[in-house]
């Protein structure tokens, strides 16, 4: 394993590390992000989340979360929705103790197509659900990410960021979101949200569906990010690769070495 290795996070579902991945993070020294969806979260007790945390905190790995997002809107208008989704969070919530991340991602939910209309009663509800949050993870030694999925602009995310500012709180810059979903360029996303960016989830695309494919094989310009990110940041944020196939995991890793801007 490279250098670059000891530096980045790598998506795994719970469900799949539990079942079958753990002891090969472990044997590579593979820093995880677990994704917890609605089944894991259903399906797996504090108990069996203790046992994956013991094993890879005795083992000196760093871990990240992905909260649930399928179906959630944090803004919703509808207060039983927002209790759902408050509801799977609290859940992921408990496993901060034994695992110990250091972040924790959520996707923000707006989506112009659905909310265009009621954008700023949904942006109101959404900042109202956030601080909540923030309040459940304070002094628990973690920050609060939140990522860009179906927004057009950056613009759509400044308004919570503003809001949230000095909170432990930061933006997630999602590549394979930003490619397929915006409408103004990565550029942008770096010089209108930069001061906010923590955390990347790199992954690449064609720019027609979000395929997750290994950095370099699609039409991401993840040279032009880093050295845009690296004339604001003197250290890196947290890096997540999100390959959806192990074989595009350790191509990707090679690549992220090749364009490292930061000390190794």
């Amino acid at each position: 394993m490279t250098w670059i290795a000891d530096k980045i996070q790598v998506n795994i579902p719970f469900t799949m590390l539990y079942e079958s991945y753990l002891d090969r993070f472990i044997e590579y020294r593979i820093n995880p992000e677990i994704g917890f969806d609605a089944m894991a979260l259903d399906r797996y007790s504090l108990s069996d989340v203790e046992t994956v945390a013991d094993k890879i905190n005795n083992h000196g790995l760093s871990v990240t979360l992905h909260a649930p997002f399928m179906d959630l809107s944090p803004g919703s208008p509808d207060p039983m929705i927002r209790g759902v989704c408050r509801n799977r969070f609290e859940k992921l919530l408990q496993f901060i103790t034994p695992l110990r991340p250091k972040s924790i991602v959520f996707h923000s939910g707006y989506d112009e197509k659905r909310y265009w209309h009621i954008k700023e009663e949904w942006m109101k509800k959404s900042l109202e659900f956030w601080l909540e949050i923030i309040e459940s993870i304070r002094d628990k030694g973690t920050m609060m990410m939140i990522e860009n999925v179906f927004e057009h602009s950056p613009y759509d995310l400044k308004i919570l960021f503003e809001k949230l500012r000095s909170k432990e709180t930061g933006f997630c810059l999602d590549t394979g979101h930003q490619q397929v979903f915006s409408r103004t360029s990565i550029e942008d996303w770096v010089d209108i949200l930069g001061p906010f960016i923590a955390q990347l989830h790199l992954h690449d695309n064609n720019g027609v569906r979000d395929e997750h494919l290994a950095l370099g094989r699609g039409i991401i310009d993840f040279r032009l990010l880093f050295e845009k990110l690296s004339t604001i940041r003197e250290t890196p944020p947290i890096v997540t690769l999100e390959p959806h196939k192990e074989e595009d995991l350790w191509p990707s890793i090679v690549y992220l070495e090749e364009i490292w801007p930061w000390q190794p």
